[in-house]
């Protein structure tokens, strides 16, 4: 019978060690190697996320990751003194101001992208 009751996301990477670090100390999540050499990625939520390396890549064209926060702007500042990029879209592509931070204005969250070392796309934006 189907159950959605351990139901998890996942995402491929060139590199898992590449992945490891960057998601572990780069960005400070709690990471651990599975069995079969995938990353997981274990969220405070209490949600896990698998990263498993591809080699034959190809980085997302969408955001795989959301990180809500509560202060956009100290979390971008903190991303970008740990090495992170968060101007990744030229303003002719996604208008965002000089940190990447593109501003909802009443229209939706203040939020701004990053990439993992494989080029995939992720995010960290204002909480409600």
């Amino acid at each position: 019978m189907f159950t959605a009751a351990h139901a998890f996301s996942g995402f491929s990477v060139t590199d898992v060690a590449a992945a490891h670090t960057f998601y572990g100390e780069t960005l400070g999540l709690d990471v651990s190697l599975n069995s079969m050499g995938f990353l997981e990625l274990n969220l405070a939520s209490g949600a896990k996320v698998l990263a498993y390396g591809k080699p034959n890549h190809s980085p997302a064209s969408f955001t795989i990751l959301n990180f809500p926060v509560d202060d956009i702007d100290s979390a971008v500042d903190d991303l970008i003194s740990r090495g992170v990029e968060t101007k990744i879209y030229s303003d002719d592509e996604f208008p965002t101001d000089s940190k990447g931070i593109a501003r909802g204005n009443g229209y939706g969250p203040d939020i701004a992208w990053f990439r993992d070392p494989a080029g995939n796309v992720l995010a960290v934006m204002q909480a409600s």
